[in-house]
């Protein structure tokens, strides 16, 4: 596998330079970090590409998979095995790792190809996950473990504090369907209310019944986000409501 700087435009180059001072993180080989940033789509329109970020990806998720163990295991040594990996799949959920991936500028530094740009693409959140944990496993094979532990470790630390704290993003679905299954012997059910928007910009809008009760409807840029959103809604409806049993339920679920 080999990587040339050469390859890669002044203007780009330059870009990528950016992105590593605001992570304090220099790579000896900016050819890594660019392919780390190259979607499979933008290969398969460019013949005369270097490859996508997929192997890299593949690496990464290792990379951060270990780092985050491991720095669970240390700090949290009163926890039990079930514990960490709960705290574990929040903090390496596709959803934190695109929301950090949005905040270091990736969706502007993505190479897409035209049709991924035209269905958005770059603002897509597997898209922007895989191409941290790209970055990652670039950042390993250019530097090795125990500084790629460091740039981890520098995003990881505070969504870790955010989990402890109780300030991470929930997943109301789940919280609802053990709440409804615990107390009730149900499950709730979702359903596609309407969808607005041009076909590479949709929204789409569910609606969640639970005991005879519709909530919502509520909107998200995909189905699954809507579904969150409207199980949100109906979760904090039962606990406005006083329903102990998932007051209870979301406490249990606290660590």
């Amino acid at each position: 596998m080999s990587f040339r700087n050469d390859d890669i435009s002044r203007d780009r180059l330059e870009a990528l330079a950016a992105f590593q001072r605001l992570v304090h993180f220099k790579f000896k080989n900016a050819s890594l970090l660019n392919r780390a940033l190259t979607h499979r789509s933008c290969v398969n329109e460019d013949p005369h590409s270097h490859g996508n970020n997929e192997r890299l990806e593949f690496l990464g998720d290792a990379v951060l998979g270990l780092v985050t163990a491991a720095r669970l295991f240390v700090a949290l040594g009163d926890k039990s095995e079930g514990d960490l990996a709960r705290i574990k799949s929040f903090v390496v959920s596709e959803d934190t790792l695109s929301d950090i991936a949005a905040r270091l500028g990736l969706d502007a530094l993505l190479l897409v190809g035209k049709g991924e740009e035209r269905s958005g693409g770059r603002n897509k959140k597997a898209i922007l996950a895989d191409a941290l944990e790209a970055v990652l496993g670039a950042a390993y094979i250019d530097a090795g473990f125990d500084k790629t532990q460091e740039l981890v470790l520098s995003f990881i630390n505070p969504e870790i504090e955010k989990v402890l704290t109780d300030r991470h993003r929930k997943d109301y679905k789940t919280l609802l369907q053990e709440y409804a299954q615990k107390w009730h012997h149900c499950y709730p059910e979702y359903e596609l209310d309407r969808k607005t928007g041009p076909d590479h910009d949709r929204t789409y809008w569910m609606k969640c019944t639970l005991l005879g009760m519709a909530y919502g409807p509520a909107s998200g840029k995909t189905k699954k986000d809507a579904e969150q959103a409207a199980g949100a809604m109906a979760y904090d409806a039962i606990i406005a409501a006083g329903g102990t049993e998932a007051e209870r339920l979301l406490a249990s679920r606290r660590l």
